[in-house]
């Protein structure tokens, strides 16, 4: 293999059912689409590729910068800080509608610092990288000569093979009793029991490969992808008996508000769940899972992985 697809799989491609009818409504219907082939990363970009890309190019996360005032008319001057938002435990239950309770907007949070300045990733050159905002990982992308999944291509890569199965390695969340992802066991967001061995990220290769070979499909972090998000329930919405070629999610348009004729911050799709999924609060540590994710913020829970559009292997 040429050095521009090391560590890289090579995804054959074809027909499968995305979508899940069973679980949150974002996810519905289940519809027939169909990928070309494409190379993806074996696993999310880790610490140490994104330090190999800031070294190179000089790159300044968009966590490291304090925002515009311009961009964001009426904002409170302490939000127009430079930050990014940390998980932070509380130490008893709370209500799970006020997600407020346990994100922290913490100046000087980053990719280098992800709890905050005193923080390092000294020792997690294998963990994903974290605190990157969606203009960071279009930088990286560029810059390695890839780009980002669509959501098809991120969901039919997830399920390794397993059309329709529950996840990414078949329909029993821990068979046998393993955790074949990093997730959250115990009641989110106050009772973290570990049992899979990790408070907060893993080393990418902790946990078995789907069908494909690719690692942290599920869990671990949120990806990026480079789909805008929509609601999968709008009426055009193909039928499962139908089939989508090469489909791409969503609009700018989308994000505008006809009420008030501004646009709103644009949303992605992230996929994949991450290590804060637990089934009291987020059962998103599926294939067909989905999340809205704003352009302009990072969090300690979201990273990426890329893909290249180029022929197969001979």
């Amino acid at each position: 293999m040429d050095a521009e697809r090391a560590d890289m799989i090579w995804i054959a491609g074809g027909r499968f059912r995305m979508g899940s009818d069973h679980h949150y409504p974002e996810e519905a219907p289940v519809h027939g689409v169909r990928v070309d082939g494409f190379w993806m990363d074996r696993t999310p970009v880790t610490n140490r590729q994104f330090r190999a890309f800031v070294e190179a190019t000089g790159y300044v996360t968009f966590a490291e910068v304090p925002p515009d005032p311009k961009d964001y008319p009426g904002a409170k001057p302490e939000m127009l800080r430079a930050a990014s938002l940390v998980f932070t435990p509380p130490a008893h239950p709370v209500d799970l509608r006020r997600c407020s309770q346990w994100w922290d907007f913490r100046s000087g949070a980053d990719w280098r610092h992800p709890y905050g300045p005193g923080s390092g990733i000294e020792g997690l050159d294998d963990h994903p990288v974290v605190h990157v905002a969606y203009q960071d990982v279009v930088a990286y992308a560029a810059w390695a000569g890839k780009d980002l999944p669509t959501e098809a291509e991120w969901e039919f890569a997830a399920r390794g093979g397993l059309d329709g199965a529950e996840f990414a390695w078949g329909d029993e969340f821990t068979p046998g009793g393993r955790h074949m992802a990093n997730t959250w066991q115990g009641a989110f967001p106050h009772e973290n029991l570990e049992a899979d061995g990790y408070p907060r990220t893993s080393p990418v290769e902790a946990f078995p490969a789907n069908g494909f070979g690719l690692h942290d499909m599920i869990g671990n972090v949120w990806e990026w992808t480079g789909d805008f998000w929509a609601d999968r329930r709008q009426p055009d919405a193909p039928k499962a008996c139908c089939v989508s070629q090469n489909p791409r999610g969503g609009s700018l348009e989308a994000s505008y508000d006809h009420a008030t004729a501004h646009f709103r911050i644009p949303r992605r799709v992230v996929k994949g769940g991450s290590h804060l999924c637990a089934p009291n609060y987020c059962r998103r540590y599926r294939p067909a899972a989905r999340h809205a994710q704003p352009v302009d913020t990072s969090m300690s829970h979201i990273g990426f992985r890329c893909v290249r559009r180029t022929a197969a292997p001979t």
